[in-house]
């Protein structure tokens, strides 16, 4: 068989078209990991597609006929009734960075971090101080940014804890953290709507919980009220927290993937041998 410029450039072609398509399923997959609402729709999705491919099966005439119109109107529907929750996902996929956050913290970097988050949150709850810190990761915060009140600070627990002072002007609202920097003070995220939610949480908790579900940041969240210390992240709230428990959370998550992996690995290897 005879290799001409035109097979070779034909191949290519339609290598990048396959490349393309994965890597368009491969943000389709990201963003639904991140966002618990484009989650929930992809498994409405999914039971549709089952219950179709069961009642061919079985020869389900009605259901069939049913699903048929189901599948043929259902994303026109999709569309109107989730508009909001598609088009949030198109601003994530915009806000996304391709090559990850800001700045890859060095392990002294994200220790101190970590340090001066847990102490001024400490004193925060000590002072029944209300907060909401979000930790920008993978994806963009600066929609948010853009509206807020910009600092562009180095992060210490004294510049947090005079943020959110009461007689602070820039109080209400959060903080949103970029690598070992505070970005900004005074943004406002959207509030969740998710109905398990205690209805005795405020609008902190709310908030923190809304960006969390549409972003994979880490929010936390310290209560004016009762000083009781939340963290969301990956769409779920965990309440009523110790500051140890926050602090395990931050050092998890705060961790690189590579780093994360490859612990694991060492973990598994000492299981192994102390099984031996």
């Amino acid at each position: 068989m005879t290799i001409t410029l035109s097979s070779i450039l034909t191949i290519l072609n339609k290598t990048i078209d396959i490349l393309l398509v994965w890597l368009i399923f491969y943000y389709i997959l990201k963003s639904m990991k991140n966002n618990v609402k484009l989650t929930l729709i992809f498994k409405g999705v999914l039971v549709i597609a089952i219950m179709k491919l069961v009642s061919d099966v079985f020869g389900f005439v009605t259901i069939g006929l049913l699903l048929e119109y189901i599948i043929m109107w259902g994303p026109l529907a999709l569309i109107i009734v989730f508009q909001p929750e598609i088009r949030a996902v198109l601003e994530q996929l915009g806000r996304s960075q391709l090559l990850g956050r800001h700045k890859i913290l060095t392990v002294d970097e994200r220790e101190r971090l970590i340090y001066e988050i847990i102490q001024s949150m400490d004193y925060l709850r000590k002072s029944r101080i209300g907060a909401l810190i979000v930790i920008e990761r993978d994806v963009s915060l600066s929609d948010y940014i853009d509206k807020a009140k910009k600092i562009y600070g180095d992060l210490t627990s004294e510049l947090l804890i005079a943020l959110f002072f009461p007689n602070n002007p820039m109080h209400d609202g959060g903080v949103i953290i970029q690598g070992n920097r505070i970005s900004c003070a005074g943004a406002v995220f959207p509030t969740s709507d998710n109905g398990k939610l205690n209805k005795r949480l405020g609008t902190r908790h709310r908030a923190a919980l809304g960006i969390a579900e549409e972003t994979d940041c880490i929010a936390l969240v310290v209560s004016e009220e009762t000083g009781r210390l939340s963290v969301a992240v990956k769409g779920e709230l965990f309440y009523n927290l110790s500051l140890d428990d926050v602090r395990m959370m931050l050092v998890d998550e705060l961790r690189p993937k590579q780093e994360s992996d490859f612990e694991d690995e060492i973990d598994e290897e000492e299981i192994y041998e102390e099984n031996k």
